[in-house]
């Protein structure tokens, strides 16, 4: 048990080195700067609220007609998605190093100390500990809950009681990102990053139903084969797509659990997707739009270079991203041009926008949250 827990210390001390030496060899230049442009969309703000700061790899969980939304020291609110009014607002003791995850009525975060903690609306009703730490948001789904620690386990829990009903744990890489990564479902099936692999899961069982890869690691070192999926990860009718972080983006079949296509392009955010296109930005901020049947690259934009670009997000005909400045930017989905801007707080945006129906909710560094509204 000793060198188990030695194992894992050693696991989540490399995660923090790799980032330090990634982050120390990219010295990110001067953003761009802003283009002028010709105002072409027709989304407007909506509301605006604010959380707290958020230092933690946030994601907003989107449900029903609320978002739900937390911040590093423990806040965690619901507010409805017509008027930005709070529908509900708990403050969990530990501060938090990840979430949200919510299926409507459930919902978890975990803690600094690595608790696991699930709410019923805004009433605590347990605590669980795993081994690791977690930056994953854990998945809501079927009356469990599903926690991806740093090195790579996935721990089951009942949502009701906190029963611990499976762990999976399986062979792999000491050397692990400490970023969000892909915890989601499809179908009957519960879906982990696990490195550069999509795997699904029997999650009654906790059995390895099957893997597809998304990228194929390459480097002298284990820092230059890091290949971690980054969560999240985005379902278009039977495909799920996303980023192999600093080595590729693709698309794989879940239906017959076979790889699509795979493209060479190094960054660290989430993809965007719809039915026609995948669109990421890759390490220096270059924006590529891919075919989501078969990857080929449909356009390519230059203009937003080593701005901090968040993940990424479809909005009707546009595909949105936040930057390190605040500001929002609306690109045409079918061409890459700059169709509508927006300025938030100044501080970073954070994770991924969501939406709910036509309207979309970034989040800042500061905690603020700008909600935008489309026809």
């Amino acid at each position: 048990m000793k060198r188990a827990a030695l194992r894992r210390g050693a696991a989540v001390l490399l995660t923090g080195l790799a980032l330090l030496m990634v982050a120390c060899s990219s010295g990110r230049p001067k953003p761009t700067p802003l283009e002028s442009f010709t105002p072409q969309s027709s989304v407007r703000p909506a509301w605006q609220a604010d959380v707290g700061d958020v230092r933690f790899p946030l994601q907003v969980a989107a449900r029903g007609d609320r978002f739900i939304v937390a911040s590093s020291d423990g806040t965690v609110m619901a507010l409805r998605a017509t008027d930005g009014q709070v529908a509900w607002r708990v403050g969990v003791a530990g501060g938090l190093s990840a979430g949200v995850g919510s299926d409507g009525r459930f919902t978890s975060v975990v803690t600094n100390g690595n608790e696991v903690v699930v709410l019923d609306g805004e009433r605590e009703i347990w605590r669980q500990r795993v081994p690791a730490r977690v930056v994953t948001p854990p998945l809501v789904a079927g009356e469990r809950v599903f926690v991806k620690s740093v090195d790579r386990v996935v721990h089951a829990f009942d949502a009701l009681d906190g029963r611990r009903l499976w762990t999976l744990q399986r062979p792999g890489d000491a050397l692990t990102l400490l970023q969000a990564g892909v915890l989601t479902s499809y179908r009957n099936l519960l879906i982990v990053g696990q490195g550069p692999r999509l795997t699904a899961v029997d999650p009654l069982r906790g059995t390895v139903q099957w893997e597809v890869p998304l990228a194929t690691p390459r480097g002298t070192n284990e820092v230059e084969r890091l290949a971690d999926l980054i969560g999240p990860a985005v379902r278009v009718g039977e495909r799920l797509c996303a980023r192999s972080f600093q080595s590729s983006a693709g698309c794989v079949d879940a239906e017959r659990a076979a790889p699509l296509w795979s493209r060479g392009s190094g960054g660290a955010q989430a993809v965007a997707a719809d039915d026609q296109r995948v669109v990421g930005a890759d390490a220096s901020d270059r924006i590529t739009a891919w075919r989501t049947t078969n990857g080929d690259v449909l356009w390519s934009n230059e203009r937003l270079l080593n701005r901090g670009l968040s993940g990424g997000l479809m909005l009707g005909s546009a595909v949105v991203f936040g930057d390190l400045e605040g500001q929002v930017h609306l690109l045409a989905a079918d061409s890459g041009q700059t169709v509508q801007r927006f300025a938030t707080d100044g501080s970073p945006v954070v994770g991924t926008p969501v939406r709910i129906g036509n309207l979309m909710l970034v989040t800042t560094r500061k905690g603020g949250l700008f909600a935008f509204r489309g026809d």
